[in-house]
């Protein structure tokens, strides 16, 4: 096989459809928009304020616009869970770096947290961003450590 024998597969190009170019092309004289008038005319749609009278569409929507209605100052982590946490050696320190190292962590630049699912058998000094509840007591509970790292955006 060489380069000028490739091919796209079959029915996956298509050609567009070239309008207002004569009968023999198909879409010829009105180019498929039917007879005159507004939905005839280039620019055509696409305003939802204007809707002859009724209530505008944005208008219809929730009050919360914007970035998927998620909370602004909304802060993002990775999560780990202390199950994750037991392949590390007992006695070992587990910061975000190492967790990246491992590949154990989505997005390098968000903060960690760590979650309570699963348990731990091993004694670990564990800093993260945030733990929760369950994942703390359970981390102290095998005879570990956990430490809170205050980032430079909320310190």
């Amino acid at each position: 096989m060489k380069l000028h024998d490739l091919k796209p597969n079959e029915g996956s190009k298509k050609n567009r459809k070239r309008v207002a170019r004569g009968r023999g092309a198909g879409q010829g004289k009105y180019a498929g928009r039917g007879l005159n008038g507004q939905r005839s005319r280039a620019g055509f749609g696409g305003a939802l304020y204007r809707q002859g009278g009724n209530l505008p569409f944005y208008r219809r929507l929730p009050f919360l616009r914007g970035e998927g209605f998620s909370p602004v100052n909304r802060i993002e982590y990775n999560e780990v869970n202390v199950e994750a946490l037991d392949v590390f050696k007992a006695g070992s320190e587990v910061t975000p770096e190492v967790l990246s190292e491992k590949r154990m962590l989505h997005k390098t630049k968000l903060p960690v947290v760590i979650l309570g699912r699963g348990d731990i058998t091993k004694a670990l000094t564990v800093k993260a961003h945030r733990f929760t509840k369950s994942a703390k007591e359970k981390i102290e509970a095998a005879g570990g450590n956990t430490e809170i790292i205050i980032s430079e955006k909320e310190g």
